[in-house]
């Protein structure tokens, strides 16, 4: 008896792990569920572990980055990865924004080479989203350090990396393994909405 209670179980439970698993979304659909995730769930880090992160995840993070759209694809962005606890001090230091860079392993700052135009900003900005998605998405904490257009940090972040006068950067983004779980912030708000023109009754889209 007991042998048929415990083979009616396990077909029970056989049955209910095939149906769980065919409600699984598969392909594409799957893929978009796994980047949204990732989208809502990425969040600002701002303490981390004394663990070195690895040469390879950096790369990964650049190529990420290198990855995001740019205007009539002229590729402004410039990067200075720093590991040096000295300079990542000196931000810390010098930046009430930037304390947690000595506590980071790294960090990667993100600039852009002026070309007569100032799309370089938006170009940069969106490898920075596309660099901070992917660090969460390998298990790793960062946060955006913002230094353009702020003038006078625009100046002492170029003279701390020594930048030439033709690259300007945009902000400096601590990098590592994270010692902290900050939960995620819900940002959705729908009165930030238009459809159509600006009319306060578009907000709902009827």
């Amino acid at each position: 008896m007991l042998n048929i209670l415990l083979a009616a179980s396990l077909v029970l439970l056989s049955a209910k792990m095939v149906m769980e698993r065919d409600n699984e979304p598969v392909g594409p659909e799957k893929n978009t569920d796994a980047a949204m995730e990732n989208i809502m769930t990425r969040k600002s880090v701002r303490d981390y572990e004394s663990k070195a992160v690895e040469d390879e995840k950096v790369e990964r993070l650049l190529k990420a980055a290198m990855s995001a759209p740019s205007a009539r694809n002229k590729q402004p962005w410039r990067f200075v990865v720093v590991k040096e606890k000295e300079t990542l001090r000196m931000f810390s230091g010098k930046f009430k924004s930037m304390g947690m860079a000595e506590k980071a392993p790294l960090a990667i700052v993100v600039c852009g080479e002026r070309g007569g135009d100032d799309y370089w900003v938006q170009d940069a900005s969106a490898a920075t989203e596309n660099m901070l998605l992917a660090a969460h998405a390998m298990g790793l904490g960062a946060v955006w350090c913002g230094v353009y257009p702020a003038s006078d940090r625009v100046a002492e972040v170029s003279a701390i990396l020594s930048l030439p006068d033709s690259i300007v950067p945009l902000c400096v983004v601590p990098v590592g393994y994270p010692a902290e779980d900050p939960a995620p912030k819900d940002k959705w708000r729908v009165e930030n909405i238009r459809y159509g023109k600006w009319d306060n009754s578009a907000a709902t889209g009827k």
